[in-house]
């Protein structure tokens, strides 16, 4: 019976990947489970291999008694003494068992037992196996769809594919083949889950490592990665030999690497941007194609303003604002884009806004008051002190009393400027 078991042993070891130790283990589980099915709680139950690890021995535990009722728990003096000659009454001792003993429901038990803990070494086993591989690209195909989300076959186990973290406008049918990133191994009460991922930064990395050579021998650097998932990405590489050129390793010969990654995004546009030390330089590779010819940079806020030409804006923004947004996300900063054309309109915002503030201050009156006297062109104090009133009163929104307080107003601000002025004489004399 015990070398039958053995060669069991061997084969649930074969067949399900386990090693012998494993399932060793799991079988004196089952065999406890056993003995306390057929002779109670007080039983216990010890496997060990021979020497020659040919034969399984398994021993029970008896209490040493005069005259014993229950061979199963209970031995006599000098049956224990023959095994120990140190035993002694109420003592035990370890008795060779035959597995015949423990009946028909105690062999059932050891057979869930051992089921059940050979499934939980199996769970752990691809856990172990996976979680070691968390981060790299596995290729599998898909079983089913299940509300968006892909459940791939991965071999041993099954691979989520979540709906968020599918390309979006790829679709798959039953048996087609994918390469995805294991984003993240956890367990769960039914066994290890595996969450996959192609819309991750780190799955265009690995796929550029795959293509070329260069960064799996740490001569290529790959420093950052930022995408909006079938659309476009940006991927900052750099170099470690003056010798090679690192947008153009990543390139290939007519585009064969890039176009090979292209290709597994389902067409996404993949730019690859040289790595700089220099914050401004680096801004400059992001933002390509577009040219940048000036940068501001505020280290304290953690901001960037690059100044475009005019024609370039639109560019250097990108397809709402995709360029810049993913140009930011690789940087790590925050990205302002402006032409010469905005900063002139932003300057002329900033003057009226400010001559604005300085009528609302001086003559008193009300934001929309103040916009008709500016689109009137009436913003000197001389020229409205000497204005007629019915002037004033035509502009909307200024009746009589009003028109009169901003004369008034006026002449206040014209003598307050003529004591300035004779204050400044007497200084000066």
């Amino acid at each position: 019976m015990s070398r039958e078991l053995l060669q069991v042993i061997d084969q649930i070891s074969y067949e399900r990947g386990l090693d012998r130790e494993t399932v060793l283990r799991a079988l004196e589980t089952a065999l406890v489970s056993a003995s306390r099915k057929r002779i109670g709680p007080e039983g216990d139950i010890v496997c060990r291999l021979t020497e020659d690890k040919k034969e399984l021995q398994i021993f029970c535990l008896k209490i040493v008694v005069e005259d014993p009722k229950d061979p199963l728990v209970e031995i006599s003096l000098d049956d224990a003494r023959s095994i120990d000659p140190e035993a002694e009454l109420e003592g035990r001792v370890e008795a060779l068992t035959n597995l015949t003993e423990f009946g028909r429901i105690a062999a059932q038990t050891a057979k869930q037992v051992i089921m059940q803990r050979v499934r939980e070494a199996e769970r752990e086993l691809i856990h172990d196996d996976y979680k070691d591989r968390e981060g790299q690209i596995i290729t599998g195909a898909v079983h089913h769809k299940e509300k968006g989300d892909l459940y791939v076959d991965l071999g041993k186990t099954e691979g989520l594919l979540p709906r968020k973290e599918q390309i979006p406008r790829e679709s798959y049918r039953n048996g087609d083949r994918i390469r995805a990133y294991i984003r993240e191994v956890c367990k769960t009460i039914r066994g290890p889950q595996i969450i996959l991922s192609r819309t991750a930064p780190e799955f265009l990395i690995r796929l550029f490592e795959m293509e070329v050579p260069e960064i799996t021998d740490g001569i290529i650097k790959v420093l950052g990665a930022a995408r909006e998932p079938g659309e476009r990405a940006k991927i900052a590489v750099f170099s470690t030999s003056k010798e090679i050129d690192p947008v153009g390793a990543c390139v290939g010969v007519k585009g064969s690497r890039v176009q090979s990654v292209v290709r597994e995004l389902r067409g996404e546009k993949v730019d690859i941007v040289e790595w700089s030390h220099d914050i401004g330089t680096y801004l400059r590779n992001a933002l390509s194609p577009a040219q940048v010819e000036s940068v501001e940079i505020d280290e304290e806020a953690h901001g960037i303003v690059a100044l475009v030409p005019d024609d370039q804006l639109s560019l250097a923004i990108g397809k709402k604002g995709q360029n810049v947004r993913l140009a930011s996300t690789l940087l790590k900063w925050g990205i302002e884009v402006k032409s010469r054309a905005l900063l002139k309109q932003e300057a002329q915002a900033a003057e009226d806004s400010d001559l604005k503030m300085r009528i609302i201050r001086l003559l008193r009156v009300t934001s929309p008051q103040a916009d008709a006297l500016i689109e009137a062109g009436l913003t000197d104090p001389a020229h409205l002190a000497a204005l007629p009133l019915e002037s004033l009163m035509e502009l909307k929104g200024i009746g009589e009393k009003t028109a009169l307080r901003i004369v008034e107003a006026a002449r206040e601000s014209i003598d307050a400027g003529e004591a300035d002025s004779d204050d400044a004489e007497k200084d000066e004399g």
